[in-house]
């Protein structure tokens, strides 16, 4: 889920607070998803959105192609890049996303209910104009449908195309209807609940997309936005470039973007290579938000795989 001002002050009123490792290094605030024992929160274990969120590769790559698609729809667009703190600091961005992210997606029931009441109350302040002239109000619920759409869609086929591509078309359709609670907490009134729906939702706005600088700009500043400087640099913008291959050709088109030509023979193996490496890495890491859960519920974190 991609969300616009909310980000910036999401400081949730469940667990404790303190510092974690990001991914790829450094520290952000810290939820305690360990408890209530045997909370489920919104999805459990065997769950394909447990399963589908274990890996960073998944939410980098699904992340930044929903972000693209978002940016190429006018009214989403301008509530976007004109209501949140990307443009000046990316990376703390990115981070308070992927908080919300997965408190909604690991966190215990009381932490993904305050989520989306604090993430509602950021969005009903944010209002405007498109570049035409168009009114926009960040909570009408197309435009939610149409935030959740994208960041389903985006996360599914990363951990698709990296993780598991033998995943089954039934298993697709699962994964929607599971998040349909979380599109609907964030305010949505309807969200695509299986593959079918979900692909004819994408053809019925791809006609609604369209190039334009606000996805340059955004593209310019992600490829550069890690935390591990200029050593960081050469990984983040391989990640970039596979969240544009992860859109078919014809969106693309629609979109304004392309694969570089220097890019296109490496960007799959690299990302599968990193997928391995950090899938095997996240198995140690147990701070992490899907590991404490599996630990809240008392399962072996086996139920990510």
């Amino acid at each position: 889920m991609s969300i616009t001002s909310g980000e910036r002050d999401t400081a949730f009123e469940s667990g404790r607070e303190g510092d974690t490792a990001r991914p790829y290094g450094g520290a952000v605030p810290r939820l305690d998803f360990t408890l209530p024992k045997g909370d489920p929160g919104l999805l459990g274990p065997g769950s394909m959105g447990w399963k589908a969120s274990a890996n960073p590769v998944v939410s980098a790559i699904g992340g930044i192609a929903a972000v693209i698609l978002e940016l190429s729809e006018k009214h989403v667009r301008a509530g976007v890049w004109d209501h949140s703190t990307f443009k000046v600091d990316p990376i703390r961005r990115m981070e308070r996303t992927g908080i919300a992210a997965m408190a909604v997606t690991y966190g215990p029931t009381a932490m993904a209910e305050q989520t989306f009441r604090r993430v509602t109350r950021m969005h009903e302040r944010v209002t405007g104009t498109t570049h035409d002239g168009a009114s926009y109000r960040a909570m009408e619920p197309e435009l939610l449908t149409w935030v959740h759409a994208t960041a389903s869609w985006g996360f599914l086929n990363a951990y698709k195309r990296y993780i598991d591509p033998g995943l089954s078309r039934e298993d697709e359709s699962r994964y929607y209807r599971e998040g349909e609670v979380i599109g609907k907490g964030f305010g949505a009134e309807w969200v695509p609940t299986s593959a079918d729906e979900m692909d004819a939702y994408m053809a019925e706005m791809m006609p609604k997309l369209y190039a334009n600088e606000t996805v340059q700009e955004f593209l310019a500043l992600v490829r550069d936005a890690t935390p591990l400087g200029a050593a960081g640099k050469p990984l983040q913008r391989l990640v970039t470039q596979a969240a544009i291959d992860l859109l078919p050709e014809e969106l693309q088109r629609q979109c304004g973007v392309a694969v570089s030509a220097a890019a296109r023979p490496v960007v799959r193996p690299a990302m599968r290579a990193l997928a391995s490496s950090l899938g095997f890495a996240m198995r140690f890491a147990k701070d992490q938000p899907a590991h404490q859960a599996c630990r809240r519920m008392g399962v072996s974190t086996d139920c990510l795989r």
